[in-house]
């Protein structure tokens, strides 16, 4: 458990806050590129605790700034996309996509107090479907090239859905190997099952595979977060073995979503929109080809337009007790993020973690938070938090791998650690 103090540095992420600090120091993702049509509209957007517009100008690139205009407060979210920027339409003032004031109507002939303007605004960064942006101060660090942003657009799938939680909550949900034996079971002959992802001819993916028991949990650190390990045991002669990630600050990769194992992995971002709501943004993608576009329309079906679930806290998720008779284990449909929502809303807004227990298999949450407080630490006192990049050499994340593979049930952890570390392809037997 954490003490109260501890909860409060790692929940509260508003300006100023130690947290929030931290976190800035990262680029982060604020809006879908879907969101931003060439001459669409601006989009009123709320993160870490702060109310912002985001809009694309006429050549396509994406700005965010300040909710309110310089001049006298007015909502740029009801502004005009024109002339190099964002007009506000109560005294014309334009900005453009850095915060310097091109123009201002009102103002006599000849006038520089436009000049003098600098509204607030944040660098911006599209990728792989989505709009980053870097809320720190300072230089900006280099954007991470990760796998997901690499391959073709056909290979990947990005959404985002609203959580009624805070951030921490709902990316410890990906941290935890052992709850889908239970809070994404399907029960025997369910109508709802959807079918297994093969690993190979043989087998299928042992966390949708509710024959085996649940798994052995180790961490580790590493330069960019965390390493979790679960240890299947799949049969007497063979322990099945799935590596995910803690990504600093406040993303996972795992297996899942659309993706078979080992083929790609699935990304969640949880990004605050205060302290006690957040948007976690999904990004899957596929080494060896083109996703089914078929799995990406079922996971935002979920979703209305405007990325909220339509099973939410109000109505209870839904939760059929006759579907918990026949076909699911919670009752709440088929879609693993619907119940992965109720499971982190429900500790509560920010959840209280003086009042926990944690066991074996929260390995990774624990080991997680403390490379958080230490990394606000390492804020405070003038330093880059873990996984800041500022050098190319360190933009070459291969590490962050979500992979599977099978090794003798007879091989002990301190062994199969060596063999990882050794940097060996693994032996046939081992795949």
């Amino acid at each position: 458990m954490l003490t109260s103090e501890e909860n409060e540095l790692l929940t509260r992420t508003g300006p100023g806050t130690p947290g929030g600090n931290m976190i800035r120091c990262f680029w982060q993702p604020v809006a879908l590129s879907a969101e931003l049509p060439s001459g669409g509209a601006p989009v009123p957007i709320r993160i870490l605790g702060e109310d912002l517009v985001i809009f694309r100008d006429e050549r396509g690139q994406p700005g965010l700034l300040g909710i309110h205009c310089a001049h006298r407060g007015a909502d740029l979210s009801y502004g005009r996309i024109e002339d190099g920027g964002l007009r506000c339409i109560y005294h014309g003032w334009l900005y453009d996509t850095t915060g310097r004031c091109l123009e201002q109507p009102g103002e006599p002939v000849g006038s520089t107090f436009h000049e003098r303007i600098r509204h607030r605004a944040y660098p911006c960064h599209e990728a792989g479907g989505a709009i980053f942006a870097y809320m720190g101060t300072g230089e900006p660090p280099l954007f991470p090239d990760y796998e997901f942003f690499q391959v073709p657009d056909s290979h990947r799938w990005v959404h985002k859905y609203f959580h009624e939680c805070n951030y921490l909550q709902g990316n410890e949900g990906n941290m935890d190997p052992s709850h889908p034996f239970f809070l994404h079971h399907f029960l025997p002959g369910s109508a709802l099952q959807r079918s297994r992802v093969p690993v190979d001819d043989h087998r299928v993916t042992p966390a949708y595979n509710q024959e085996v028991h649940a798994p052995l949990v180790r961490a580790e650190e590493v330069e960019f977060g965390v390493r979790i390990y679960a240890l299947y045991p799949a049969t007497d002669d063979w322990t099945d073995v799935r590596v995910s990630h803690f990504v600093m600050p406040n993303t996972s990769a795992v297996g899942g979503g659309p993706v078979p194992p080992g083929d790609g992995c699935l990304m969640n971002w949880h990004v605050p929109s205060d302290d006690t709501h957040h948007w976690r943004f999904s990004m899957a993608f596929k080494r060896s080809g083109p996703l089914d576009p078929r799995h990406a329309a079922e996971r935002a079906s979920v979703t209305g337009s405007d990325y909220r679930f339509a099973r939410n806290l109000s109505n209870r998720y839904l939760q059929d007790r006759n579907e918990q008779r026949t076909d699911t284990f919670a009752g709440m449909g088929p879609i693993f993020v619907v119940q992965d929502s109720y499971a982190t809303e429900t500790a509560g807004p920010i959840q209280d973690r003086t009042e926990e227990r944690l066991g074996s298999c929260d390995a990774g949450v624990a080991l997680a938070r403390r490379m958080l407080l230490r990394a606000i630490q390492d804020v405070q006192e003038g330093r880059d938090p873990p996984h800041v990049i500022r050098r190319p050499e360190q933009n070459r994340l291969e590490g962050v791998r979500v992979t599977e593979e099978r090794i003798p049930a007879s091989m002990t952890w301190d062994a199969y650690r060596k063999a990882r570390s050794s940097d060996r392809e693994p032996t046939p037997s081992m795949r």
